[in-house]
């Protein structure tokens, strides 16, 4: 199956050197490109794509505004487009945004080849591609753009949790793989597996980074440390 690839970004030369790696690889093909994001959102309406590759920064409408529109439009559905935000600095400001407006992760715009592409066919196959570790280390650092809290998680998708669904979300919280919160908890990395399909399926959410936002917001876990 071929992944179509929409580029969104403002400066030239990048989306040239994109589809440059892209366009060798035999399992996708760059179908459109934008300048901005009323651009992308303009060339989504004829065009199929499967992933799109965001930039942050750009003039008009930008990457954070057109990944909401894009998110908010498709539903999250199985067909609809996936958003992996491709961001110049790692302390990007409006990285934490765009993951709250349904991107499925961010990668830092120098990433090696070979991890790009393996993003955008996780991202495609409907995986989350930031680490979770990564995960955290951004939301520690924009916590003070989170609402405060009270000592119990008030929100009533957190409140859906089993303990056990709880405790499993914390740990992702905290960076650990399945296989980690497996040896973790002593459970196997199956149950561990088919905890962390229910916990995005009460949680309502498309990916593990959407969960880890709604835990932070939540208060369920705290930035610099556990729940």
């Amino acid at each position: 199956m071929t992944v179509r690839i929409m580029l969104v970004d403002d400066q030239v030369l990048l989306r040239t050197g994109f589809r440059m790696v892209l366009a060798a690889q035999p399992d996708m093909d760059v179908v459109a490109e934008a300048a901005d994001g009323a651009e992308a959102l303009e060339r989504l309406r004829t065009t199929t794509v499967d992933v799109v590759l965001m930039d942050i920064r750009m003039p008009n409408v930008d990457g954070v505004e057109a990944t909401r529109r894009i998110c908010e439009e498709g539903q999250g559905g199985p067909g609809d487009p996936k958003v992996l935000i491709l961001t110049t600095f790692d302390l990007d400001e409006y990285a934490f945004a765009a993951l709250k407006a349904g991107a499925s992760g961010f990668l830092l715009k120098d990433v090696p080849p070979g991890e790009l592409l393996a993003a955008i066919r996780s991202v495609h196959s409907g995986d989350a591609v930031v680490a979770p570790s990564t995960t955290k280390r951004l939301i520690d650092q924009f916590s003070p753009m989170l609402p405060s809290s009270g000592p119990e998680p008030t929100s009533k998708e957190i409140q859906r949790l089993t303990e056990r669904e709880r405790e499993v979300l914390v740990l992702i919280s905290q960076g650990l793989s399945n296989g980690e919160i497996a040896a973790k908890l002593v459970l196997s990395e199956a149950t561990v597996k088919t905890h962390v399909g229910r916990i995005l399926t009460k949680l309502e959410v498309r990916d593990r980074v959407q969960a880890v936002v709604l835990a932070y917001e939540s208060g369920l876990v705290r930035a610099g440390g556990a729940g």
